[in-house]
């Protein structure tokens, strides 16, 4: 689940935090015109409200030259901006230029998209676009009666509605979780309102592509139908 932003953000802090660059390398990406805010070239000094749709065109890179991969990223690992003596996925994945869209909790595992196309993250993460991504979830106590429900229905947690778009149980202490939100540590708080511990937490699926038969560090390329599949639901097809 991604970190929450304040908004207005300047354009160069909210490309840092969402991981395009640095600071000064989002500045270099604005100047090169790579960079739109509701598809209008991005000026330095810009700021970004939470409504407006952020694009970015790395290098200006032609569509065929996109790559689109599926990622296992291991519990343990940090998505982006590991402090001293963590590790990121940066570290573990060998192709150059890509990035990944979104954020797993560094005690979460599981799917995660990697790209070099900067077009697709707010199409996949912006509230005005709804994308389901689900999540298995295994937790310490057994899990009461009515938990699909109050889920499904939402609650309210620090001044944020939380809600789960889908929710199945399938044991004592199992549920799987469909979201088409992305809030901080969304799941975790959710079932801590019901009085739940997370133990382990998996990302399985992101839209259409499932994290199938990858194992923690793995990656494969979408390619076919898959890729095709993806940008269409994407508006990018």
């Amino acid at each position: 689940m991604s970190d929450q932003i304040s908004f207005p953000i300047r354009i160069n802090r909210y490309l840092s935090l969402k991981g395009f660059a640095t600071r000064k390398g989002a500045d270099e990406l604005v100047e090169k015109g790579s960079v739109t805010i509701n598809g209008a070239i991005a000026k330095l000094g810009d700021k970004v409200t939470a409504r407006d749709i952020v694009e970015v065109v790395r290098g200006n890179l032609p569509p065929q030259k996109f790559v689109y991969l599926a990622y296992y990223k291991p519990r343990g690992i940090i998505t982006h901006s590991p402090k001293k003596h963590e590790r990121a996925i940066k570290d573990l994945v060998s192709i150059p230029g890509v990035f990944p869209i979104g954020r797993l909790d560094k005690d979460s595992e599981g799917l995660i998209i990697l790209t070099n196309d900067g077009r697709i993250t707010e199409r996949l993460l912006h509230p005005r676009f709804v994308h389901e991504k689900e999540y298995a979830v295994l937790v310490n106590e057994p899990i009461p009666s009515g938990a699909k429900k109050s889920l499904e229905s939402g609650m309210r947690d620090k001044g944020e509605l939380l809600t789960a778009e889908e929710v199945r149980i399938s044991g004592p202490n199992y549920l799987t979780i469909t979201l088409t939100e992305g809030k901080k540590h969304q799941i975790r708080r959710m079932l801590a309102k019901l009085g739940l511990t997370v133990t382990h937490l998996k990302r399985t699926r992101i839209m259409n592509i499932h994290l199938g038969g990858l194992k923690p560090g793995e990656q494969r390329v979408l390619t076919g139908k898959a890729r095709q599949s993806f940008l269409a639901d994407l508006g990018l097809a």
